[in-house]
């Protein structure tokens, strides 16, 4: 098995494939078989289609090497008393996991088959804050039974249960060594999920395994293609090393390929999506002294420190990703934090000895390509598992629709449920990060 597995490795083969984990193991196109958009003649010659907005969040951790227990809480992560979205894709890393990072680095992780164990249990955390009914003062619902003995009254009940979600289940989930990436949705969208696929890019040891590199995962909501890249980029805070992560990005954009599906239509390479999504430990730096980073950050002057910010600098130049969107960045950096604390790494802290010393950095990041995509939220959040911290956004996103479908879709999409929502988000207004028109919905 090492010999093949190595030999496909080094000759950078291609990986677009079906072989991933999804709730449905017999995941067929379309999923449930209910409407075959390519061969249905209802269908293929009527050219008047009609737009809909749906919510996509999207997350992207690193947690070191550390395994998660099964009580971990991700609900504030996945704000899931707060809101419900449409599509969840989260990406981890360990050390090597990380929604980017799951597994220790050694020789036959880096080398040898998968190793699930982990990731599946991530998966059970995720489906459990996904599709809970939890109360808001960190009780089960069992609990809230005994509220009726007490004096509170009904509507004060109501208001500490957060309503239970949608159905939501994995269409996708796939780890390469300690990159993983899950993709869940509402289960009323399952009939109109199509041609879904991953592809699997190593740019690590020897520029081609797969402890750095990509997962990618690509599908076709209605008649508009999603594809999402959870990627860790090469580490480094030398001068210089942004170059290095450049070139990952270049390698990922040029090796990921899917099948073409049966009419040889669908996307190919990544920006042939309609709607695409990057995410992960991208690994870009702060290019100022140490000293000089470490008093800004504690002053909480990001504008200055983000006019040295490696991955920022290198968007405007167009040295990689052009074409790509970042919103506003207004949260402290992600990394590295002292374990299990508040303090930033190097500070009081100096771990062992002859340790590199690191500074705080933005190294978690998520960017967008294509018309039709509109950030509402990006943040981070505090949990302090590992060295690094979460960081989410919100996305709303224009779905084309085929007219015939559109008239008992409203319960699915934000045309509607937008007026509805009472908890403003924070908006990037720069223009230059927004390249799609304004919609009509109210924030």
């Amino acid at each position: 098995m090492w010999p093949t597995l190595v030999a496909n490795k080094i000759f950078k083969k291609r990986l677009g494939s079906s072989d991933f984990i999804a709730d449905f193991p017999s995941f067929k196109e379309p999923l449930l078989g209910i409407v075959d958009f390519d061969h249905n003649p209802k269908f293929i010659h009527n050219d008047h289609k009609g737009t809909q907005k749906c919510k996509v969040f999207v997350s992207t951790w690193n947690v070191g090497g550390i395994a998660p227990e099964e009580d971990l809480n991700i609900d504030d992560l996945l704000e899931t008393c707060n809101e419900t979205c449409d599509i969840y894709i989260l990406g981890y890393y360990q050390k090597c996991f990380r929604f980017q990072e799951i597994v220790p680095l050694k020789a036959s992780n880096v080398l040898g088959s998968e190793n699930n164990d982990i990731s599946m249990k991530w998966n059970s955390i995720i489906r459990e804050a996904l599709n809970k009914k939890s109360y808001k003062g960190g009780k089960d619902q069992s609990d809230g039974e005994n509220l009726q003995n007490n004096s509170l009254n009904e509507k004060e009940n109501s208001a500490k249960f957060c309503e239970a979600q949608h159905d939501v289940q994995c269409i996708i989930s796939k780890q390469m060594v300690g990159i993983f990436i899950s993709v869940w949705t509402r289960r009323d969208l399952y009939p109109f999920i199509r041609h879904p696929s991953v592809s699997c890019v190593g740019c690590g040891i020897m520029g081609c395994l797969g402890n750095k590199g990509s997962v990618s995962v690509r599908f076709q909501l209605h008649e508009t293609s999603f594809c999402f890249v959870c990627s860790h980029l090469a580490s480094g805070g030398r001068e210089g090393d942004e170059k290095y992560r450049n070139s990952n990005v270049t390698e990922i954009f040029s090796r990921t390929s899917f099948p073409r599906g049966p009419l040889f239509d669908l996307p190919r390479t990544i920006l042939d999506h309609d709607h695409v999504i990057l995410l992960g430990d991208l690994n870009y730096r702060i290019s100022l002294p140490e000293e000089t980073t470490r008093f800004l950050v504690e002053k909480g002057d990001w504008d200055s420190l983000l006019e040295n910010d490696q991955l920022k600098m290198e968007l405007m130049s167009g040295n990689t990703m052009r074409g790509w969107h970042e919103g506003t960045i207004k949260f402290a950096p992600t990394y590295k934090y002292c374990p299990n604390s508040d303090i930033y790494y190097g500070c009081f802290y100096q771990g062992k000895k002859g340790e590199k010393r690191r500074a705080p950095a933005w190294c978690d990041r998520i960017v967008w390509h294509g018309e039709g995509l509109k950030q509402v939220q990006y943040t981070r959040t505090e949990s302090k598992l590992s060295d690094h911290r979460p960081v989410k956004a919100l996305f709303t996103a224009e779905v084309t629709v085929l007219p015939k479908l559109m008239k008992n879709l409203q319960s699915l999409f934000l045309s509607e449920r937008f007026d509805q929502i009472k908890t403003p988000f924070e908006v990037s207004t720069t223009d230059d990060f927004v390249r799609t028109k304004r919609s009509s919905f109210r924030l």
